[in-house]
């Protein structure tokens, strides 16, 4: 996978309790006023309200991982995660450049949330239960996942069912990881692995045919098909799939609200075709036009 758990190894990539005990005891309407009241005082001012007052969003990201974030040509971000970022930077304020983004390695992403120095990490960032303990995931943006990127020409196969069906004739290489052997392995049992230093490294070997199939996440091989339309194809199977979710400190439901409510719209209403946009230029999907009619939501 792109990136593993914060808290330990992993092959994966809260809460406000209710006061309404110590209300009851006051009878009557300062019953149901006390918990309100308890809980406004827990969560005290929300970083909604300071970010509206600072006049920018403060975002975590990185710099070096397309098509999620990296620098272009003019040395400015871009990327899926940096499109969310203004996203949410033009609902706040009416302008999406009113972003400013703090550049950070993956090891960053909870320490900064827990220490104020961002307001909201856009980063790639795999949901797991054990992060969700430290900070709060929004809905996911996007399903990640593996597959394997083969040569649209010259390769000896053309798809995944002709790669498992040839056992261990085929040699698939990846970017060394301790668990590389057994990620390939569940969806190839037979086959050879050969392990890189880099993914370029990894897509070199695949161009000079010295490895049959290139082990990549499913974002990054769209990516590398849209940057040489005709040299790539996927091998048409995914597998360990993993969900992106932006993450926000722990303790103020209206900031994670808002965030929530800008996404579910950019994903089916009023922004969808920012969102689907974003979407075609970075991964090549072309996403259907949201159902008209019942919300999907309540069906």
């Amino acid at each position: 996978m792109s990136e593993q758990d914060d808290t330990k190894p992993s092959l994966e990539r809260r809460g406000l309790f209710g006061i309404g005990a110590a209300g009851a005891a006051l009878g009557g309407a300062a019953a149901l006023l006390a918990p309100r009241a308890a809980l406004a005082q827990a969560v005290g001012k929300s970083r909604l309200y300071t970010i509206k007052e600072r006049g920018r969003l403060i975002v975590g990201t990185g710099s070096t991982n397309p098509p999620w974030h990296f620098e272009g040509p003019d040395g400015k971000l871009q990327g899926m995660d940096i499109d969310l970022a203004r996203l949410l930077a033009k609902n706040l304020f009416d302008d999406p450049n009113k972003v400013e983004f703090v550049l950070q390695g993956s090891d960053a992403r909870i320490p900064s949330l827990i220490t104020d120095k961002v307001d909201i990490v856009v980063q790639w960032m795999t949901v797991t239960a054990g992060r969700a303990q430290q900070v709060e995931f929004t809905i996911p943006y996007y399903r990640e996942g593996v597959s394997l990127l083969l040569l649209a020409r010259g390769g000896k196969y053309r798809n995944f069912d002709e790669m498992k069906a040839a056992g261990n004739a085929v040699t698939v290489g990846g970017m060394q990881n301790v668990f590389l052997e057994e990620w390939i392995h569940k969806a190839l049992p037979q086959a050879k692995v050969d392990a890189f230093e880099s993914p370029d490294a990894t897509l070199q070997a695949l161009n000079a045919r010295r490895v049959d199939a290139y082990l990549a996440d499913q974002s990054a091989a769209r990516w590398l098909m849209q940057q040489a339309p005709g040299r790539f194809i996927d091998a048409g199977y995914g597998w360990m799939p993993n969900s992106y979710a932006s993450a926000v400190k722990p303790g103020d439901p209206t900031w994670l609200n808002w965030v929530n409510t800008v996404y579910k719209e950019a994903m089916m209403g009023v922004d969808f075709d920012y969102f689907a946009a974003s979407y075609k230029k970075w991964f090549g999907i072309e996403l259907p036009t949201p159902k008209v009619g019942f919300p999907s939501e309540f069906a």
